[in-house]
């Protein structure tokens, strides 16, 4: 009886330790970790979806994985496979070196332009894929666009147009092209800033001028698929696929408009004038529901609306502030230059040009509040180009602003609610702002729990993660 009882015992503790087993598998699977295998995230819309995240900052800060030595650029990370792949410059001071930090300057520097490949647990930098540049346009300081990878190809353009088609494992160059060389293009002020956007067999970005506007490539091969459209010149904007009015369509935004194209064929379904000065079309357009946003900083605010069966957006309402910093908070619009728009339960938030924080009603335009906290802070608005990047996750928004600082906060028609602040980078980029401030123009990657950010001196690698 005995030894039943003892048999019986071994059998309850084994199941016991298997179901435990079977549990623990089940809550590290819907503990998923997720890449950000591109510009703003796996779906491109800038959300970040993982769990395990946690809930407040510690009150010692949050702890650093890892910090790798890197050279300048604005280039945001890039996180897939293990492996973290962004660009930046190191430069070789020449006679002919002219840099003037100045909005209409284009310094002259030259440089070798890289693509690195580091470790994600470790920081280590595993290859490095380098050209030497010579660079004629303003903020000469670095690349700009963040690497796209799909598969096992990793996608890069730098700030003169050459694109590079690249193997994730080693950097091995698998094709490349240069826009100007290639397609007659010419350099924008501010260099070329697309993100390449890879969908199936095609790798798109928006190249400018006469024909070409946008222009698709096989990615495997870099043969010339389809062109569309013609625009003075490309603008800054990434360009992103979605499905509005039940219509699955590539969006795209340059200097002199936007527009809905067929992703497959490139076939025009709807074209908006909408003219950016100096080319500025520099936000990713927000969408949600049947909706589309964007703002620029002369032009303002801009909402589209996409009715049933209609073959082209409406435009439901525009609004700007003017170029002033605002003594009283205005009652409508708001400009951005560089920051994040979001339209989250039909609201729409963004900076406007000097760091007025704003939400507006997403049927209307008009302001329902407007903080300084995210940005500036204090009671007047401060610095011009004020910048935040902001990325929602669950009922939260994660902010970084152009100081470094990265913020936990709750964006609402409400207003706006901080829950907890970590300064994580020392802000070195060159501005030309009130007395050439330094900020941080970088937007940062979230993925393994963890968030990636760079200056022009280090990348580095900070845990989200909650405690077990």
């Amino acid at each position: 009886m005995n030894r039943l009882r003892q048999h019986g015992m071994q059998l309850s503790r084994s199941l016991w330790l298997a179901l435990l087993q079977i549990s623990l598998c089940f809550s590290a699977a819907s503990l998923h970790a997720d890449d950000w295998p591109q510009w703003r995230g796996p779906q491109r819309d800038g959300v970040w979806r993982e769990d395990g995240i946690l809930d407040a900052f510690p009150a010692n800060g949050l702890p650093v994985r890892w910090r790798t030595p890197i050279g300048a650029g604005y280039s945001g990370p890039a996180v897939a496979g293990g492996r973290v792949f962004l660009m930046d410059r190191t430069t070789k001071e020449d006679p002919d070196t002219e840099v003037k930090t100045r909005w209409d300057f284009r310094d002259k520097t030259m440089g070798l332009e890289r693509v690195l490949c580091v470790d994600e647990a470790t920081g280590k930098i595993l290859w490095t894929h380098s050209y030497l540049r010579k660079y004629t346009v303003a903020y000469g300081t670095g690349p700009r666009a963040t690497p796209t990878v799909h598969g096992d190809k990793v996608y890069t353009l730098g700030t003169m147009g050459d694109f590079y088609c690249l193997e994730a494992a080693t950097g091995k160059e698998v094709w490349k092209k240069n826009l100007v060389q290639n397609y007659g293009a010419a350099v924008p002020l501010y260099g070329y800033a697309i993100q390449p956007l890879v969908e199936g067999d095609q790798v798109i970005i928006l190249v400018g001028g006469s024909g070409p506007a946008v222009l698709a490539l096989d990615r495997h091969n870099g043969k010339e698929l389809w062109k569309a459209l013609s625009a003075s010149e490309p603008g800054y904007s990434a360009p992103l696929i979605c499905t509005l009015a039940g219509q699955r369509q590539l969006i795209v935004w340059h200097a002199d408009g936007m527009a809905g194209l067929v992703p497959d064929s490139g076939k025009v379904l709807w074209s908006i004038p909408h003219a950016t000065k100096v080319g500025m079309s520099i936000t990713t357009p927000a969408i949600e529901g049947n909706r589309l946003a964007v703002s620029s900083q002369y032009e303002g605010a801009l909402m589209l609306e996409f009715k049933p069966g209609a073959a082209a957006p409406e435009i439901l309402w525009k609004a700007s502030t003017g170029g002033a910093p605002e003594k009283e908070w205005k009652k409508t619009g708001f400009n951005t230059t560089l920051s994040t728009v979001l339209l989250l339960d039909n609201f729409m938030y963004g900076v406007s040009l000097y760091g007025e924080m704003c939400c507006l009603n997403g049927n209307t335009g008009e302001r329902v509040w407007t903080a300084l906290a995210p940005t500036s802070g204090g009671t007047e608005p401060k610095e011009r180009w004020s910048t935040v990047f902001m990325v929602p996750h669950h009922d939260r928004v994660f902010i970084f602003n152009e100081k470094g600082d990265l913020i936990l906060s709750r964006l609402t028609s409400k207003g706006y609610e901080e829950i907890s602040r970590a300064h994580i980078l020392d802000p070195d980029m060159p501005s030309s702002g009130t007395g050439g401030r330094k900020v941080v123009w970088s937007h940062p990657a979230f993925a393994n729990r963890c968030v990636y950010a760079r200056n022009n001196q280090e990348l580095i690698c900070v845990s989200l993660a909650a405690k077990p």
